[in-house]
């Protein structure tokens, strides 16, 4: 295995799956993820939804094991045992103390090996992944969000809801799960990351048992890049209380040099309860509970978006309110005193967070998957500190122009109208 840094090793199958273990030496327990490079995006429009119906499909039953048997194993050692899809991946792990990683492995290789996709199973899952479509319907702040990712990304695979829509959904078939399982999951497309007490040799060991005769994937990946679009939505809903706001400016990808940069312009203005927007919108003005903004990077193209949930009243003065706290990161270069801040929030809460086996794992993923190359705390909180106050206003009067700012508000809405004069800044 090849020692990358630190505690870091790294190993490719001659078939194209690349293996990432870290020893934390002081870990008791043990994280292990999947990680297949095939999110939402990389699905045709027909079948929109199909990466995430297939990550509830693989807990369904293998040829060597029941749904029920897949949760009791993990369940019976006291670990857990986890799925997600984005837009640009999907992710099988598990967390269990650090002898029963081969048991834990032995699962997650099964599942996406050896499913069963049973046509019974197929039918009833599509069914509970209708019902979930109807739950994200029955919330206002999720589809104010999505309408907005829909809008920003529009004609792009982006824009597509990671659930599907129930056109799509009820399209599903074992023959076309089958004909987008085959090359999704084939082992050039997989990245497996382990962190915790393991000893990486026997975690390679483990995966070449399992993968090591696996082919290839000959189909090919297009992935086109997409381009932002400045759209402004409404949705008027009377039964809601509240009106839910989203706004949304074209950001970085997740590799790119800014990267640090834009973080601490997003602490600064959103990221916390000492942010401006928290504290000018809801404890000046009290005009909002919830009010954040976050960055939503991709592997080329990236999101910044703010979101605050307020009465029909206010719904002008909070977006008036947003556009002038953009305005004022334009026109004044941030405090020291707020640099300093927001530097040792991002510091402070990157070293948290990976004093944890899984967000090491995840983190492992994330650098293997989009930088090739892999940081050491040290260099992270390096780069943080290397940020400027000029830098960050630079890059404020690049994200905040008025004719590329979308918005989306979804609640109680009649006789407003969404202007763009409301956004200026």
């Amino acid at each position: 295995m090849e020692k990358v840094t630190g505690a870091i090793v790294r190993q490719v199958l001659p078939n194209g799956l690349v293996l990432v273990a870290e020893r934390m030496p002081h870990a008791r327990s043990v994280s292990i993820g999947l990680w297949l490079r095939a999110g939402s995006r990389r699905e045709p429009a027909a079948l929109n939804g199909m990466a995430h119906f297939i990550e509830h499909m693989v807990f369904k039953g293998t040829e060597r094991r029941s749904a029920e048997q897949i949760a009791r194993e993990v369940d019976s050692v006291g670990g857990m045992l986890d799925a997600f899809t984005s837009k640009e991946a999907t992710c099988f792990n598990s967390r269990v103390l650090g002898g029963h990683l081969p048991l834990a492995f032995d699962v997650l290789s099964d599942m996406v090996l050896r499913p069963l996709f049973a046509p019974e199973d197929i039918a009833k899952e599509k069914q509970v992944i209708l019902e979930e479509i109807r739950m994200e319907d029955d919330n206002p702040e999720a589809v104010a969000h999505e309408v907005l990712v829909q809008n920003f990304w529009r004609g792009h695979p982006l824009g597509w809801p990671i659930i599907g829509t129930r056109a799509t959904v009820r399209r599903f078939s074992r023959a076309s799960l089958r004909k987008c399982f085959e090359p999704w999951y084939a082992p050039n497309n997989l990245v497996i990351t382990a962190a915790g007490d393991l000893v990486p040799e026997k975690v390679r060991d483990l995966v070449e048992r399992a993968f090591g005769d696996r082919r290839r994937s000959r189909a090919p990946v297009h992935s086109r890049p997409p381009k932002a679009h400045g759209r402004l939505a409404v949705r008027n809903k009377p039964a809601l209380e509240q009106a839910h706001i989203t706004i949304a400016v074209p950001s970085y990808p997740l590799a790119h040099p800014r990267r640090y940069a834009a973080s601490v312009l997003n602490n600064i203005l959103g990221g916390g309860m000492s942010s401006r927007l928290f504290q000018n919108i809801r404890e000046r003005e009290g005009l909002a509970y919830a009010v954040f903004s976050e960055l939503t990077p991709y592997s080329d193209a990236g999101m910044f978006s703010v979101y605050a949930g307020t009465g029909r009243r206010t719904v002008e003065r909070v977006l008036r309110l947003v556009a002038g706290e953009f305005r004022r990161m334009k026109e004044e270069a941030v405090t020291e005193e707020e640099l300093h801040r927001a530097k040792e929030h991002l510091k402070g809460s990157l070293v948290l967070s990976l004093e944890s086996s899984g967000s090491r794992m995840s983190s492992l993923a994330r650098q293997q998957m989009y930088l090739d190359r892999f940081y050491t705390i040290e260099e992270l909180q390096t780069a943080i500190d290397a940020v400027t106050r000029e830098e960050v206003q630079d890059i404020a009067r690049e994200f905040f122009r008025p004719e590329q700012i979308a918005v989306t508000v979804v609640g109680p809405l009649d006789g407003f109208h969404l202007r763009r004069d409301l956004l200026a800044c």
